[in-house]
């Protein structure tokens, strides 16, 4: 086993002096002085094996050469804002004490934080959650109905809440969806969310509405449009019924759109499009959530997974 060479004491002085002045100063847990002090010996470690300058004469240029050595070791992009956070502190100090004339990470950006995937539920799950609501009832048709339409659309739950009757067209099997920005898309619903429309708008909404003149699709037993809080509320308890556990969101059903749309070798720009994304990134992360999915299928069932 190898150990890393020790230490210069010139090195070890300037790193406890300034985590000394640091507990003086913040009076910070041990735990967070400890943290500060690895990043500074690791960063200090690096310089005197690569043949550099000790810590109080690195350059921009050797800050930056660390945070890619530490990438390239597999180092995520929100360790290494840590790093680079520890890193400000201690030049911001020696910048006030004068022991260094300019502060090598001034001009250095903190990494982004990595994205979260967002979760999306199986094709399996999917099913049965939509299975979930009581057909026998009114609000289980309409409930039915609309993750139906929810899970075809891959519309946010904002939109769909405030779908109105006008913008949708049962001859077509589309719905004119007005998203962020008051920008308009056209989206089709696919078979079977049409036909669960279909019923809905004929024999549900009617029930509901008892004459009255809202103007929103999906209505409540007062006759008025459904908040997105309400519905949001209705796909948790339906999902608990369903026994899916994982963690979910009110966008958990696009998440899943788009990721069954990837997964059966749908266009990312067609995605994008019946997603109303603006920027074509914003939709590339499905393309890692069914990656995933799909290196996790071949592990579980390739005999040399």
């Amino acid at each position: 086993m190898t150990t890393d060479p020790p230490l210069p004491d010139t090195e070890q002085d300037v790193i406890t002096a300034f985590l000394d002045a640091l507990w003086m100063e913040r009076g910070l847990a041990d735990n967070t002085l400890s943290a500060y002090g690895n990043d500074l010996r690791g960063f200090a470690g690096w310089l005197a094996t690569d043949g550099r300058s000790g810590l109080l004469g690195a350059d921009r240029a050797d800050v930056m050469a660390y945070l890619a050595a530490r990438v390239s070791m597999g180092s995520s992009r929100r360790s290494s804002a840590r790093l680079l956070s520890s890193l400000r502190r201690f030049y911001r100090y020696q910048l006030r004490q004068g022991a260094i004339p300019v502060d090598p990470t001034a001009r250095v950006e903190s990494p982004k934080a990595d994205r979260p995937l967002p979760e999306a539920l199986t094709e399996a799950e999917v099913e049965r959650l939509l299975n979930t609501p009581d057909a026998a009832s009114l609000i289980g048709q309409r409930d039915r109905c609309m993750l139906e339409v929810l899970y075809a659309t891959g519309l946010r739950v904002s939109e769909l809440v405030h779908l109105r009757m006008d913008q949708v067209n049962r001859q077509q099997g589309v719905v004119r969806v007005t998203g962020k920005g008051g920008k308009e898309r056209l989206v089709p619903l696919g078979e079977s969310a049409l036909d669960a429309l279909s019923d809905y708008l004929q024999t549900v909404r009617p029930h509901l509405a008892r004459g009255a003149r809202d103007a929103a699709v999906f209505i409540t037993r007062r006759g008025v449009g459904m908040t997105r809080q309400a519905f949001w509320y209705r796909i948790r308890d339906h999902a608990r019924t369903a026994g899916i556990t994982k963690p979910l969101s009110p966008h958990t059903l696009r998440h899943s759109f788009a990721t069954h749309l990837l997964n059966h070798g749908a266009d990312l720009r067609v995605v994008q499009l019946l997603l109303g994304h603006t920027d074509l990134s914003t939709t590339q992360v499905y393309t890692h959530v069914a990656r995933a999915r799909l290196q996790a299928l071949h592990a579980e069932h390739h005999p040399r997974g």
